[in-house]
């Protein structure tokens, strides 16, 4: 079946049907899951285009919740197109961009449109978008939760980029009070700046010198006051990208206590240690950093408890210049690191050595970034009435990261030459196969997705 073709139905021996692996035929109407059959019962149903796969695993189409597109303005770093098709060869059906670091950012409603005219006609994959929270926006929030934005995000330390600002405790303030009664999320790129020892001058082309300079303890603050305004405010309220497990106890406490709290960690704090970054090796350099291996088996024991909720990419490329790579100076490459196309396998190669299931890989990846954004109604369950979103995936087979198998705009990405298991063979977002077997279909077939958020009574 040629990439582009609607499909009618999926046929497999291994379809995860909640939390167990059977043998089953996907029916397919309209783009929705129509019913879920025993093979047996399959056959009187399948009229048109039955897509056979065999062996292979078909589960939810990923949702990866915290996606840098950077288009506007930032193309060169990455777009649509390029980002979209890398998404749909990893088997992600559904991104959210953040508001940064395209140009302009999404903090108006007017900026909102621009990204939207920048997107169309350009998505592989279907694409909700975040907005952004920074000083004197604050009436801006309400127009743009009902544009249907998915929500909203801020950082409490400088963004990276100028055209972002952090806020501080009074912008917070303002904002929550915009965002109360709108079902709408804040998230918090969580770190404070904190006067510390360490921070001392080290070798600029040593990791440890970077690590030093953002310690645990700036996320342990911006934490404090995320959960605090949670609690005051009840707005509900995201941590994006935790990388130390320090926090995790006042998270526990402000859940506890009845904050509406969630929080991530990505794959590169899953599966990347500090104590192996070599020197001069900046395509590891993010922020909040890639912490030690101790730290990294207390994320994946919170992972596991479900203290910490979903899995997501933090997809935030850049050119490679802007690594210095050829200097190998890490206070100041850029941080972000590429990874949209490689999250499943990522997830799958370290936590399939850890006990996870395939349903525990459906909850992080799938149900939960879904159920963030509001998106739950539509997306990330195999349930009838959903979205068929699908990716057919090969949980067993390994294969090599090299530059040409990545669909990134920019190939550069610390996992290059790594080893991963979990192979995607095809992507299906709402009935139509956008990827099969390194082949894309010819036009970009996602479309964009805008959240329903109540309105709320006038200030």
């Amino acid at each position: 079946m040629d990439p582009g073709s609607t499909v009618s139905a999926v046929r497999s021996q291994r379809v995860l049907c909640g939390e167990e692996i059977r043998p089953a035929v996907i029916l397919i109407k309209e783009g929705k899951i129509h019913s879920i059959l025993p093979d047996s019962e399959a056959s009187a149903h399948t009229a048109g285009k039955v897509l056979d796969v065999g062996n292979s695993l078909v589960m939810p189409g990923i949702v990866d919740s915290h996606v840098h597109v950077n288009e506007p303005g930032r193309s060169t770093w990455e777009g649509y197109w390029t980002a979209t098709r890398a998404a749909a060869a990893g088997g992600v059906t559904t991104i959210v961009d953040m508001p940064l670091n395209s140009i302009p950012p999404t903090t108006t409603l007017g900026n909102f449109h621009e990204k939207l005219r920048a997107a169309t006609g350009q998505c592989f994959v279907d694409t909700a978008f975040w907005g952004g929270v920074i000083p004197d926006n604050q009436l801006e929030l309400r127009p743009m939760v009902q544009a249907g934005v998915a929500g909203f995000k801020c950082f409490l330390i400088h963004s990276g980029v100028d055209e972002f600002p952090h806020v501080s405790d009074a912008d917070l303030h303002e904002a929550m009070k915009q965002l109360q009664g709108t079902d709408s999320v804040l998230l918090f790129h969580a770190e404070r700046e904190v006067q510390h020892p360490a921070a001392e001058k080290g070798d600029p082309h040593e990791y440890s010198t970077f690590l030093r300079s953002r310690p645990d303890i700036m996320e342990l603050e911006a934490i404090r006051t995320v959960t605090q305004l949670c609690l005051q405010y009840k707005v509900r309220c995201h941590i994006v990208h935790l990388s130390s497990a320090q926090p995790l106890e006042l998270i526990r406490a402000a859940r506890q206590a009845g904050a509406p709290l969630t929080v991530e960690t990505t794959h590169h704090y899953l599966n990347l240690t500090a104590e192996n970054i070599p020197a001069r090796a900046t395509q590891f350099k993010c922020c909040p950093p890639i912490r030690d291996t101790a730290n990294q088996e207390l994320l994946w024991s919170a992972l596991k408890a479900g203290e910490i909720d979903m899995v997501v990419s933090d997809h935030s490329p850049c050119t490679p210049d802007l690594k210095c790579l050829d200097r190998g100076d890490f206070t100041q490459a850029w941080g972000g690191i590429s990874s949209l196309q490689f999250g499943l396998s990522l997830f799958w190669t370290s936590a399939s050595k850890r006990g996870f299931s395939y349903s525990d890989a459906v909850r992080l990846l799938c149900k939960e970034p879904a159920r963030l954004c509001r998106l739950d109604n539509q997306k990330g369950s195999l349930i009838p009435g959903h979205d068929a979103d699908l990716v057919i995936w090969d949980p067993e087979k390994e294969f090599m990261v090299k530059e040409d198998n990545i669909h990134h705009k920019n190939k550069l990405t610390p996992y290059l030459g790594l080893a991963l298991r979990g192979k995607v063979k095809c992507t299906i977002v709402r009935g139509r196969l956008v990827y099969s077997h390194g082949s894309f279909s010819t036009q970009p077939l996602g479309k964009h997705l805008f959240i329903q958020h109540k309105t709320p009574a006038p200030l």
